[in-house]
């Protein structure tokens, strides 16, 4: 039954982008969760009921799942075949002026935090300056975890479960864990030859 559905949505599918295009921006409707799933469809369906007809959050420019929460989003930059990382629950990106960019294949885990300001210690009414936020290629921040502004981690960079990062690790390929978040280890990549370790 599930691969008529796919031949229908073949099929359909300019029809259906072409609908999706009026809520979303048309670069985010591509990719594996197009080509070669439904999820893309089901996630834009769902976005577009939830946050642009029952107006439970605030629209965005991609589907974005309900439980997902992004100030901007306008300034986040990602792959389209991450979409998967905005239907993650309790994933929180506060980037009213900062940027948060994040590398292609990259993994968020729910309850992720990702920030780009910090309320000023001395003023709680205000906030610091901004800092962009870079999660480079093949990066994976376990749940539970925060992300504080001005961090670039390296590609290949795990974060382990309920880590807070205060500083980069832009070298990558390596694991950090803890509050404050620390070297744990270096991973070794030198045998791997396959295509996503060419991304």
């Amino acid at each position: 039954m599930k691969e008529y559905i796919k031949i229908a949505i073949v099929f359909i599918s300019p029809i259906i982008i072409f609908f999706l295009i009026l809520f979303f921006d048309r670069r985010y409707l591509v990719g594996r969760h197009f080509a070669d799933s439904l999820d893309g469809y089901i996630w834009s369906l769902r976005a577009i009921w939830q946050r642009n007809i029952l107006r439970l959050d605030r629209p965005m420019p991609f589907p974005v799942g309900l439980t997902c929460r992004i100030s901007n989003g306008k300034r986040i930059e990602f792959h389209p075949d991450d979409l998967n990382n905005f239907q993650s629950p309790g994933v929180y990106m506060q980037n009213f002026s900062g940027t948060i960019r994040l590398g292609r294949g990259c993994y968020i885990a729910p309850n992720v935090g990702i920030i780009t300001s910090n309320h000023d210690p001395e003023n709680l009414d205000k906030h610091l300056p901004s800092e962009d936020v870079e999660i480079g290629e093949k990066c994976w921040i376990g749940m539970n975890s925060i992300v504080l502004p001005g961090v670039i981690l390296g590609r290949g960079t795990v974060v382990g479960a309920g880590s807070i990062v205060t500083k980069s690790f832009p070298e990558g390929n390596c694991v950090i864990a803890g509050v404050p978040a620390k070297l744990v280890r270096v991973i070794s990549r030198k045998n791997d030859t396959s295509e996503a370790a060419r991304l």
